[in-house]
């Protein structure tokens, strides 16, 4: 049995790893940042979104209709450091100590301890991957990944390390056994990567990974922030993802 600790004044954070993973699911929650948490039961799948949302438009697309692979992937805008998954997944920074958008707003929800586990890491190179505890987050590990720099039209070496981003990520989700797992939008804000090209990147990968391994996860979240990001994912879900 694990002792207690106090995560708002523990210094170790290997002791508080090891007494959140002793928790059940339930008893986790007394330990969230936040109350208004939201289950993977209530994030809607592909499947049930396009069907929900269907309209007369045909889409042509070069994949077959798989309705397994249509309940592995999720497309959800809103806070991913509310959603209860295994991981969510950080666009961090080199440094992995945390800076602006979505890598400031996860290490905040996360606390103090988050940072003094990111500091035994020695940083993260472009296009890798690293994991963590979520701490006080409802998610249960943070993969951090740091996506390419882009000023103007990325080039094909930035192409390959933002899918490496997504390819390394999803490797540490196979290595730690996790079932689920919620992206943002990785190097489209302040690190410059035009959003189409970065979502048909993200899509693809996505459609490939799952047709190796979708039995060895329940769901891959898509998580954006802003409308116009969800515009361009429900443009291009369809083409990847047919629903019938």
């Amino acid at each position: 049995m694990a002792a207690k600790v106090d995560l708002k004044t523990s210094s170790d954070w290997k002791e508080a790893k090891a007494f959140l993973n002793y928790l059940s699911d339930q008893q986790r929650e007394e330990h969230f940042f936040c109350q208004d948490f939201i289950t993977l039961k209530k994030i809607p799948t592909w499947k049930d979104s396009e069907v929900n949302e269907a309209t007369d438009e045909v889409v042509k697309s070069r994949y077959q209709v798989d309705n397994v692979l249509n309940e592995k992937i999720s497309l959800f805008r809103g806070d991913i450091t509310k959603l209860q998954v295994d991981a969510i997944v950080n666009a961090a920074n080199s440094s992995l100590m945390g800076g602006g958008s979505v890598d400031g707003c996860i290490h905040l929800a996360a606390g103090h301890l988050l940072k003094e586990e990111c500091r035994t890491l020695h940083r993260c190179e472009t296009g890798k991957a690293k994991i963590t505890g979520g701490y006080h987050l409802p998610a249960k590990y943070v993969i951090h990944t740091v996506g390419p720099v882009v000023q103007g039209d990325p080039n094909p070496s930035q192409v390959q390390e933002l899918r490496s981003c997504y390819l390394n990520s999803l490797q540490l989700v196979l290595d730690n056994s996790l079932r689920s797992v919620a992206f943002p939008c990785i190097s489209t804000g302040v690190f410059g990567y035009p959003s189409e090209p970065a979502a048909e990147i993200v899509v693809g990968t996505f459609r490939e990974w799952l047709e190796k391994h979708k039995n060895k996860v329940d769901r891959l979240v898509i998580c954006v922030f802003l409308e116009k990001d969800e515009k361009i994912y429900r443009k291009l879900l369809p083409y990847y993802f047919p629903v019938a």
